[in-house]
Protein backbone atom coordinates (compact mmCIF):
# COMPACT_ATOMS: atom_id res chain seq x y z
CA UNK A 1 0.00 0.00 0.00
CA UNK A 2 3.17 2.33 0.75
CA UNK A 3 4.17 4.25 -2.37
CA UNK A 4 3.82 7.73 -4.40
CA UNK A 5 1.48 6.44 -6.86
CA UNK A 6 -1.79 6.42 -4.83
CA UNK A 7 -3.12 8.73 -2.72
CA UNK A 8 -3.46 6.21 -0.22
CA UNK A 9 -0.03 4.93 -0.29
CA UNK A 10 0.98 8.87 0.12
CA UNK A 11 -1.25 9.36 3.06
CA UNK A 12 0.14 6.28 4.58
CA UNK A 13 3.98 7.64 4.02
CA UNK A 14 2.72 10.92 5.85
CA UNK A 15 1.24 9.24 8.56
CA UNK A 16 4.52 7.05 9.37
CA UNK A 17 6.37 10.57 8.89
CA UNK A 18 4.41 12.38 11.44
CA UNK A 19 4.19 9.56 13.86
CA UNK A 20 8.32 9.64 13.52
CA UNK A 21 7.59 13.22 14.39
CA UNK A 22 5.86 12.89 17.45
CA UNK A 23 7.75 9.89 18.81
CA UNK A 24 10.76 12.36 18.65
CA UNK A 25 8.26 14.08 21.26
CA UNK A 26 7.71 11.03 23.00
CA UNK A 27 12.00 10.85 23.24
CA UNK A 28 12.12 13.90 24.86
CA UNK A 29 9.57 13.11 27.32
CA UNK A 30 10.17 9.98 28.59
CA UNK A 31 14.30 9.67 27.96
CA UNK A 32 15.40 12.96 28.04
CA UNK A 33 19.08 12.14 27.06
CA UNK A 34 20.34 12.77 24.05
CA UNK A 35 23.00 9.81 24.08
CA UNK A 36 20.09 6.88 24.40
CA UNK A 37 17.66 8.31 21.59
CA UNK A 38 19.37 5.89 19.39
CA UNK A 39 18.87 3.15 20.91
CA UNK A 40 14.97 3.93 22.09
CA UNK A 41 14.88 4.60 18.12
CA UNK A 42 16.06 1.42 16.62
CA UNK A 43 14.78 -0.75 19.49
CA UNK A 44 10.82 0.76 18.54
CA UNK A 45 11.37 0.08 14.97
CA UNK A 46 12.52 -3.29 15.40
CA UNK A 47 10.26 -4.43 17.11
CA UNK A 48 8.11 -2.47 14.49
CA UNK A 49 8.97 -5.00 12.20
CA UNK A 50 8.78 -7.97 14.44
CA UNK A 51 4.80 -6.93 14.52
CA UNK A 52 4.30 -6.50 11.05
CA UNK A 53 6.05 -9.53 9.95
CA UNK A 54 4.01 -11.65 12.67
CA UNK A 55 0.89 -9.83 11.75
CA UNK A 56 1.78 -10.61 7.96
CA UNK A 57 2.86 -13.94 7.89
CA UNK A 58 6.19 -12.93 5.99
CA UNK A 59 8.60 -10.74 5.93
CA UNK A 60 9.16 -7.60 4.77
CA UNK A 61 9.86 -7.35 1.05
CA UNK A 62 9.12 -4.27 -0.35
CA UNK A 63 11.89 -1.21 -1.25
CA UNK A 64 9.19 1.42 0.04
CA UNK A 65 8.19 -0.11 2.89
CA UNK A 66 12.12 -0.15 4.02
CA UNK A 67 12.81 2.97 2.77
CA UNK A 68 10.00 5.09 4.57
CA UNK A 69 11.15 3.19 7.56
CA UNK A 70 15.06 4.13 7.72
CA UNK A 71 13.88 7.88 6.71
CA UNK A 72 11.31 7.47 9.79
CA UNK A 73 13.98 6.01 11.88
CA UNK A 74 16.71 8.53 10.98
CA UNK A 75 13.99 11.31 11.29
CA UNK A 76 13.11 10.24 14.41
CA UNK A 77 16.96 9.98 16.15
CA UNK A 78 18.04 13.22 14.85
CA UNK A 79 15.02 15.02 15.80
CA UNK A 80 14.61 13.26 19.45
CA UNK A 81 18.35 13.52 19.79
CA UNK A 82 18.02 17.61 18.98
CA UNK A 83 15.39 18.24 21.65
CA UNK A 84 16.97 16.00 24.21
CA UNK A 85 20.36 17.93 23.50
CA UNK A 86 18.63 21.37 23.88
CA UNK A 87 17.57 20.50 27.18
CA UNK A 88 20.79 18.69 28.42
CA UNK A 89 22.55 21.98 27.55
CA UNK A 90 20.53 24.57 29.31
CA UNK A 91 22.40 27.05 31.55
CA UNK A 92 22.08 25.30 35.05
CA UNK A 93 21.46 28.53 37.45
CA UNK A 94 24.15 29.24 40.43
CA UNK A 95 23.08 31.53 42.59
CA UNK A 96 25.66 33.01 45.17
CA UNK A 97 23.29 35.30 47.28
CA UNK A 98 22.23 33.92 50.25
CA UNK A 99 18.64 32.27 50.47
CA UNK A 100 18.13 34.25 53.66
CA UNK A 101 18.62 37.44 55.16
CA UNK A 102 20.64 36.68 59.00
Amino acid sequence: ILGFSTPPGRLSMMAFVLNALTCALGLLYFIRRGKQCLDFTVTIHFFHLLACWIYNSHFPTTLTWWLVHIVCTALMAVIGEYLCMRIELKEIPLNSAPKSNV
